[in-house]
């Protein structure tokens, strides 16, 4: 039992039972969604109410779970939270990386179902989300997800995907979550034979939340030859979302709609038929093969699992898979009670049995059966050539992207021909098909393509001749060798169209979120950090090497006389890739993988009961207090026995390592409290506030392990038995090579915590200052026992020296990395204000503020015609208030940012904000909003007190403030 103390925090468990309440919809956490509110900010007033892990934890769970068309908004609202949540947790450089790291973990720990993985997990979490690149690596690395560069600039792409509306599994907004979360920047989302309003609305303003830039495209099917041809439409050259969205609103477009619509639900009823006839026979033969009883499913199970999407096979499957899973977890039930031998063979076999296989068989013979129809929708029979002019007359500035599955180079030449140059683009790699082996005439295809751009007509001569003596000895049909003559006849308007207008590429991974290997993300390794490179030569993220070569440009743009930064710097610097998408071709060495991701477990079923393995979880989830006790321990001992053996005195002997922590400790905690302004007293914060208390024990385990470097390897082992130089001889020297080896030390422990490299840069050039600022320290306490009569000064000063050096390093320390910190705790205030700033003046809120000011207080809540749109925006001003009041109290540095900001402010939006701040003075608005619930939830008393206390104190302060900028 008190083992078993040692390990997570209450913190873990209080998470957990978070999580526990909201799965269960625990009537505690019903107004919960108040503070789902984009106005709210991550740093503000609802910090009083939810800690950041629950409000992440209920974000992912609703993103999750929620399936429903109606529930887009909310799936909506929960992604925005969910991503600056996450993007304001770090307090490091790794903040993108970070907020990808958090968001897997809470994924992962959301779809567990024992606890102890879940705790593990909760421990990972909070240990991650404080932003320290060694742990947000690690995650990363075990999650398979490559590191991508902060500045948000890797060619990382994926332009063909299907959400839950077409063939896919996941809602719009979990697909372009994931796709987030995989560093994804550019995605097109594909839809099978018509576009839902609503599924393109959601995915457009999902991936407007995370920066992504997504585009949309439909997949029509077609005959050619005895083949089915795939191409997608494209339409681009829209402002927003809301301007497609009018697009498809167009006569013509919604003609075409309604009829993809019915080709869908004509698709969708043979599907049906396909199931009805494996429930009638081929399901009594999977049976029989499998020796289980298989029920039937009925139509209803299939259409509430695919819900407002479209039915296709790949939802059949997926139904029909958890179907007979759920048929053999009821039977290996059955068997883990009885104890006999027979039984735990047959549980054995069970859970090896590969009935994935069988029913995709079974599902492919039911098809057979299906009767062909008579009059099929019009959009089935129609012709590529048709289809395509019609397409194109529909949007000017459209891509139209020819598929390569089981095409050959002849065939790819014919529509080109017939489509009359109209195909845009040729999807020269997909994924899916690669791994099928459905693109074998790849390379053949790509050279055509190549010497189409090229204009090359003599080696587009030969291939067309190459094609007529194919089809010649191959004993084809005289009509397509007759058309092929024809065209080698009419072969410079192809090649003069296709010089003019190239024909470009398309490529994507098919992804439907199902099977392992087809994953989607596309990227160019030489646009990711070196890290990312280095994992991916390791093959320590799995990805897949794909056989295409494209040029890439890097651009490095200085952009001078711009403002000044939250870094103090003028100017800024972008650095930008660009692909040039007319060079691709097929190669044996490509420049690109496809990011594959983890991959399918061994075969198994999971029916066998996992064996009880040690209940000892790992010294990574020790508690906080027994972790930093462990850390001080560890650096303790060699401390104290280095002094203890190397030191006569007896003073030094006992008490150097204690010394020697103290000055650390000190260092440390005087460091962090001025670094955040700790001695203000208009702040709410107390100086141990700013100790944190998990980095203090981290300097000390690592300054402990130093003595024994310092004191004993160098001072005493290298200088004084190896080289005879001591520091009564030669204090300079040794003071020097002391800082120098600690410089070098410090940098090596921050280089493996995966410190930034200025840190590392700047602590070697700490040893250098620390050399003066040692024999400074050195002479004045020589002087000192001299002024205190001390005989003989060098006997108690040379066993002193590596405390000395100690003392002088951390004396430098103290002033770069307290600089440091207090810079980092400016840029962060930085980023507050200005997203708080920017979401001020998004939203129009200083306009509106003074339409409300302007109006008596009762005329607020009159129930006239606009009175519901006075509501929100009263209750959007208070948000804002509180929030700036929240800063103004408990975040480090905020009361300086905000100065400076102001002074850089005109006298107009100085008033602005004051005249936004003074809507704190409506005590009984605000307060009722908070006991009614409506503001924050139910948990309101803590933000009803903060503001009820130190509303008068804030508002004279920042009035004065405001009035002394003027």
């Amino acid at each position: 039992m008190i083992a078993e103390k040692l390990f997570f925090d209450s913190r873990d468990y209080e998470l957990l039972e978070m999580i526990k309440s909201i799965e269960s919809g625990n009537s505690t956490h019903d107004h919960i969604h108040e503070i789902l509110d984009v106005n709210f900010h991550p740093h503000g007033i609802k910090g009083l109410v939810y800690a950041p892990e629950f409000r992440i934890a209920h974000a992912v769970i609703h993103i999750l779970t929620s399936k429903n068309m109606d529930h887009t908004t909310h799936r909506l609202t929960a992604l925005n939270m969910l991503y600056s949540e996450t993007l304001a947790s770090a307090h490091s450089t790794l903040r993108i990386n970070t907020a990808r790291a958090l968001v897997q973990i809470m994924k992962d720990l959301v779809a567990r179902n024992t606890e102890g993985e879940r705790l593990k997990l909760a421990h990972e979490f909070r240990r991650t989300a404080t932003g320290t690149p060694r742990l947000v690596r690690r995650m990363l690395m075990r999650y398979h997800l490559l590191e991508m560069p902060e500045s948000w600039n890797q060619l990382v792409f994926d332009d063909h995907v299907h959400d839950a509306h077409s063939s896919g599994k996941k809602t719009p907004t979990r697909l372009i979550l994931d796709a987030w979360i995989k560093g994804i920047r550019h995605i097109t989302i594909v839809y099978c034979d018509h576009i839902r309003r609503q599924a393109v609305e959601e995915v457009l303003q999902a991936a407007e939340i995370v920066g992504i830039t997504a585009r949309v495209a439909v997949q029509f099917e077609s005959e050619f030859r005895g083949k089915k041809i795939r191409l997608l439409w494209m339409p681009r050259g829209f402002a927003d979302y809301r301007a497609f969205l009018d697009f498809l609103d167009q006569p013509d477009v919604s003609a075409l709609m309604a009829q993809g619509k019915a080709l869908a639900d004509w698709k969708g009823e043979r599907t049906l038929r396909q199931l009805d006839a494996w429930n009638h026979s081929y399901r009594l033969e999977l049976a029989e093969a499998l020796d289980l009883e298989i029920l039937p499913v009925p139509r209803a199970v299939v259409q509430r699992h695919v819900g407002e999407g479209q039915i296709t096979l790949a939802h059949i499957k997926d139904c029909l898979q958890a179907h007979v899973l759920s048929t053999l977890q009821l039977q290996a039930t059955r068997l883990q009670d009885r104890k006999d031998a027979s039984s735990r063979r047959e549980l054995q076999r069970l859970d090896a049995l590969n009935y994935r296989e069988a029913l995709a068989t079974s599902l492919t013979q039911s098809l057979a059966v299906i009767p062909a129809e008579v009059n099929p929708p019009r959009l089935h029979s129609i012709s590529p050539a048709t289809l395509v002019r019609s397409l194109a007359r529909l949007h000017a500035d459209s891509r139209i992207v020819l598929g390569l599955a089981d095409l050959a180079q002849e065939d790819v030449l014919e529509l080109l021909w017939d489509c009359r140059g109209r195909i845009t683009h040729l999807e020269l790699f997909n994924a899916r098909y690669w791994h099928e082996g459905r693109l074998q005439h790849l390379g053949d295809i790509s050279s055509l393509r190549t010497a189409l751009n090229r204009g090359d007509t003599l080696k587009v001569r030969q291939m067309v001749l190459g094609m007529v003596q194919r089809m010649q000895s191959e004993a084809q049909s005289g009509r397509r060798t007759a058309k092929l003559r024809y065209i080698l006849g009419n072969l410079p308007l192809l090649c003069d169209h296709y010089r003019r207008i190239s024909l470009k590429c398309h490529m994507g991974s098919a992804s439907a979120s199902r099977e392992a290997p087809i994953r989607m993300g596309l990227a160019f390794p030489a646009t990711l950090p070196l890290r990312a490179r280095k994992a991916i030569q390791r093959q320590a993220v799995n990805t897949m090497p794909v056989p295409i070569k494209t040029a890439l440009e890097e651009r490095h743009i200085r952009i001078r006389g711009a403002q000044k930064t939250a870094s103090g710097s003028c100017g800024s610097r972008q650095h930008n890739w660009s692909v040039h998408v007319e060079t691709a071709r097929v190669s044996d060495v490509g420049n690109m993988v496809s990011l594959t991701g983890p991959q399918a477990p061994p075969r198994s079923n999971g029916l066998l009961r996992a064996t009880t393995g040690s209940r000892f979880p790992g010294f990574a989830y020790l508690n906080t207090s027994a972790s930093n006790a462990l850390k001080v321990t560890a650096g303790f001992i060699p401390a104290a026995l280095t002094f203890w053996y190397t030191q006569q005195w007896w003073f030094l002997a006992w008490f150097g390592a204690w010394i020697w922590f103290a000055v650390t400790g000190v260092r440390n905690a005087i460091q962090m409290v001025i670094s955040g302004n700790g001695g203000s007293r208009r702040s709410l914060l107390g100086w141990r506030d700013h100790v944190d208390v998990g980095r203090l024990c981290d300097s000390l385990l690592y300054t402990g392990v130093s003595v024994l470097i310092l004191e004993a390897g160098i001072r005493i082992g290298l200088l004084e038995k190896g080289f005879g130089v001591s520091v009564q001889d030669h204090p300079l020297l040794v003071f020097a090579v002391l800082n120098i080896v600690n410089g070098l030390y410090i940098s090596a422990h921050n280089l493996y915590r995966g410190f930034p490299r200025a840190a590392i840069v700047g602590n070697l050039f700490r040893s250098v200052l620390a050399i003066p600022v040692s024999g400074f320290f050195n002479a004045t306490a020589v002087q000192l026992l001299a002024l205190a009569g001390v005989a003989d000064p060098l006997s108690y000063i040379i066993p002193c020296a590596a405390i000395i050096s100690k003392t002088a390093s951390d004396a430098v320390a103290a002033i770069i990395e307290g600089y440091a910190d207090s810079r980092n705790n400016l840029r962060m205030r930085h980023w507050d204000y200005a997203e708080k700033l920017d979401s001020l003046r998004a939203g129009n809120a200083l306009f509106e503020l003074a339409h409300h000011l302007d109006k008596p207080a009762a005329d607020a809540h009159k129930k006239d015609d606009d009175g519901e749109r006075r509501q929100p925006t009263q209750r959007t001003l208070f948000i804002h208030a509180l929030d700036l009041m929240y800063f103004w109290f408990y975040l480090p540095r905020a009361q300086e940012v905000f100065a400076r900001l102001l002074r850089g402010m005109s006298r107009t939006e100085r008033n602005a904000i004051a005249r936004l701040q003074l809507v704190l003075c409506r005590r009984h608005d605000i307060s009722r909003m908070l006991i009614e619930g409506s503001l924050v939830g139910n948990n309101y008393r803590s933000v009803l007190l903060f503001y009820i206390n130190h509303r008068q104190t804030y508002l004279r302060d920042l009035l004065h403030l405001v009035n002394s900028q003027k």
